[in-house]
């Protein structure tokens, strides 16, 4: 997931006025949501999402309420984290980073920054520099299965097939049956050109979500390499 260093000192500025339309809690719904969406079937396991006008006018507004949150209590790490998160989903990278790599500063072993760094450097094709993050992770937290995931992920952009399929196998014994591990086995199978082990990988996922439309997807991209695989 380079990158800008934090200035120590922070402008003091006068307070604006928080948006009407934007709560704490609406905050924690919207972070949530994109949470869902980018731990679960998202972004953060390798593909896209896209906000519709109504989500992107409250990612909009989350972010002026945390700009002023970490404005008003500088040293309030999550804040800052909630900040980075929401420069993220903006697609503004670089100042994403800054705020990462500011807690990071302050704490070197603070998980969501390590996590949402690689997060970052997955979005900008720079794996090594992911994975490294995503190995920290793992260290602060060996028994959360995300860290393993990721670290798959930048493993096969770096086509790196046998370690991807190795962490992705680690993750799937801390979380057997999450149909997001198992599609992301089965991306590494197709990866490698292994159709037919692939469309299995990801009959197997939908069987245990069968809503799970990125396995849907894989399969409708697949459908003529499954022939090749039975020889006909």
């Amino acid at each position: 997931m380079e990158a800008e260093k934090v200035p120590q000192e922070v402008e003091v500025r006068p307070a604006k006025k928080k948006p009407k339309t934007f709560t704490m809690k609406t905050s924690i719904l919207l972070l949530f949501l994109s949470l869902v969406i980018s731990v679960g079937t998202g972004y953060a396991l390798g593909h896209f999402y896209f906000w519709n006008d109504i989500d992107m006018k409250r990612v909009n507004e989350q972010l002026e309420f945390y700009k002023e949150e970490v404005r008003k209590d500088p040293a309030n790490l999550e804040n800052r984290i909630i900040l980075g998160y929401t420069y993220f989903l903006k697609g503004d990278n670089e100042k994403a980073i800054k705020e990462f790599d500011f807690v990071l500063e302050q704490d070197k072993n603070y998980y969501d920054a390590h996590y949402n760094l690689g997060l970052v450097f997955l979005d900008e094709e720079r794996y090594n520099e992911a994975l490294i993050e995503f190995e920290k992770t793992v260290n602060i937290a060996p028994k959360d299965f995300k860290g393993y995931v990721q670290m798959g992920i930048a493993y096969r952009g770096l086509e790196e097939y046998d370690n991807a399929t190795k962490v992705l196998e680690q993750a799937n014994k801390l979380a057997p049956t999450n149909a997001d591990i198992i599609y992301q086995i089965g991306m590494v199978a197709e990866a490698k050109g292994e159709y037919a082990d692939a469309i299995l990988i990801y009959k197997d996922a939908l069987e245990f979500d069968p809503l799970y439309t990125d396995a849907v997807d894989a399969l409708d991209r697949l459908k003529d390499k499954d022939t090749k695989a039975k020889g006909e």
